[in-house]
């Protein structure tokens, strides 16, 4: 699993935009910049939709005031999913980087099998804080837990 002071591993995202997906290497997006990244299970599913998102979209101007470039939120889902969640329930403060094929996850040891809710293999329920490509804060959840990969945490990390 990816740790505090390691590097994110090469892969490719696709970013939801106004314009359609949009292919974007990870080294890409996250170079020279602070980005707040949280990954949900699944867009639209209940405590991602109840609680992670809309505390990352309440809680964005104060993350920004505290040095975050960008907030994004990543899910083993496709860019379709995850900008229409994001106009239904997030912001334009949010930037969606869907890991459709789960290569994200993956490569950073953070995926879970989901299969038993008829998921399959997803990405877990984490946040990180992510400065030029190094991670420098890894808050991964325990299976159904909701306490350390929110907003609020977070804000208490920067």
């Amino acid at each position: 699993m990816i740790n505090k002071g390691d590097k994110l591993p090469e892969v490719n995202l696709v970013k939801a935009t106004e314009n359609g997906p949009e292919q974007v290497s990870s080294s890409e997006y996250f170079a020279g910049k602070k980005v707040a990244l949280f990954s949900v299970p699944g867009a639209y599913t209940p405590t991602c939709s109840a609680k992670h998102l809309p505390g990352f979209v309440e809680k964005a101007a104060e993350l920004k005031a505290k040095g975050v470039d960008e907030i994004a939120c990543t899910a083993v889902n496709d860019a379709f999913v995850l900008g229409a969640w994001n106009k239904d329930a997030g912001s334009e403060n949010i930037t969606m980087l869907a890991d459709g094929n789960g290569d994200f996850a993956k490569a950073c040891g953070l995926e879970m099998d989901g299969s038993g809710f008829g998921l399959g293999t997803r990405g877990q329920r984490f946040s990180m804080i992510v400065n030029d490509g190094v991670v420098e804060e890894l808050n991964v959840e325990a299976p159904g837990d909701f306490k350390v990969s929110t907003a609020d945490y977070m804000l208490d990390q920067l």
